[in-house]
């Protein structure tokens, strides 16, 4: 499934709405301006987000557009089945083969599993990978893993010459 530019942007109008509840109505231009993007097109977006219920429209000289609930309620997934239409990775209604439909259910499932753990909270609170912390750690190859039981906790089978030096990256995030 590719998700198309409408979804992208209609991901893009809410999450701003999102990072400004409680302002008052955010203007579509204001968001067009902001990210570089056409206040035409985002036009279009907003009517079924509108239509949907996810977003408020409030007139006059001051109006614009609020998220109709909490941003920690509403998900990457409800923007995108509305922008999109139903998630799905192939039309698999015609598959006949057990297999393969199995394996675009599993996809779809997946996909949708991600869209739907996934808040506008989540996206506006993201923190970047400036938090990341990576951390190696270097095995060597002793007579006593190579030989004893050709393994090395928790590593699997190892298939190297003693002495033989190899590392393990590990990557941690904290918030």
């Amino acid at each position: 499934m590719k998700i198309s530019t409408k979804g992208r942007y209609g991901l893009t109008i809410m999450m701003e709405l999102a990072a400004r509840t409680g302002e008052g109505p955010t203007s579509l231009k204001s968001i067009a301006e902001r990210n570089q993007l056409s206040e035409h097109y985002l036009e279009q977006l907003i009517a079924p987000l509108r239509n949907a219920g996810l977003v408020k429209s409030i007139r006059g000289a001051y109006g614009g557009y609020i998220l109709a609930g909490d941003p920690a309620t509403v998900t990457a997934g409800d923007v995108i089945r509305v922008l999109e239409g139903p998630i799905s990775p192939v039309d698999f209604t015609e598959e006949d083969d057990p297999a393969k439909r199995d394996l675009w259910l599993r996809i779809r499932d997946g996909i949708a599993e991600v869209l739907d753990s996934t808040t506008l909270k989540d996206l506006i609170t993201f923190q970047d990978q400036d938090k990341k912390i990576a951390t190696c750690f270097t095995f060597k190859v002793t007579n006593s893993h190579h030989r004893r039981h050709n393994k090395a906790p928790n590593l699997g089978a190892l298939d190297m010459p003693m002495g033989t030096l190899f590392f393990i990256f590990s990557t941690e995030y904290f918030n």
